[in-house]
């Protein structure tokens, strides 16, 4: 096993013990417990409910972490989208890789290895790692607002390493049609 680099400060207030990262307030919880809690939820409303609940949140946090990091670092363009998946990785959520990225065409495609949720549940058939796909789409749109754009996207997970064959997930960032407002 080789350590991830020290590059992720975690400070704990000792009055608080809130934790800190990059700013932000943070939980370290086990794994196991997060996706206990995320498999229960997922179970009570179905998958298509939960995704699309997941989605809407995720995108909202991944652009007010954007815009942040952005701010914070000085960053732009691809370089707060490659920050936001260094910073995925550290998290322990999996290694994220961008394999495309264009953002005038607004179209990026993130590779997924050591998924969180794979670990967690193996091999069940299906996608699993869904609550990643706003986050994406999220950043995405940001990057292109803060370059004056107003055009906007939409994320799918295309395959996840959950699924019989795979061995790693795939997400697909592309232009919102008119239909998907």
């Amino acid at each position: 096993m080789t350590k991830m680099p020290p590059e992720l400060p975690i400070e704990v207030d000792s009055e608080t013990g809130v934790w800190t990262t990059d700013a932000l307030p943070m939980l370290y919880v086990p794994r196991h417990f997060f996706i206990n809690n995320h498999v229960a939820v997922e179970q009570a409303l179905g998958i298509e409910t939960y995704a699309e609940i997941l989605y809407q949140a995720g995108y909202k946090s991944a652009w007010h972490w954007c815009e942040k990091e952005a701010e914070c670092h000085g960053l732009e363009g691809v370089d707060v989208f490659e920050h936001y998946m260094k910073r995925l990785s550290q998290r322990g959520w999996g290694r994220f890789f961008t394999e495309a990225f264009d953002l005038d065409a607004g179209r990026a495609r993130v590779r997924l290895e050591d998924s969180a949720f794979v670990y967690q549940q193996g091999k069940v058939g299906h996608k699993v790692d869904y609550m990643f796909t706003g986050w994406f789409a999220g950043a995405m749109d940001q990057i292109l607002a803060a370059h004056g754009s107003d055009l906007r996207t939409i994320a799918e997970q295309t395959q996840s390493a959950a699924e019989p064959g795979c061995d790693v997930g795939y997400f697909q960032v592309t232009p919102r049609s008119p239909i998907d407002g």
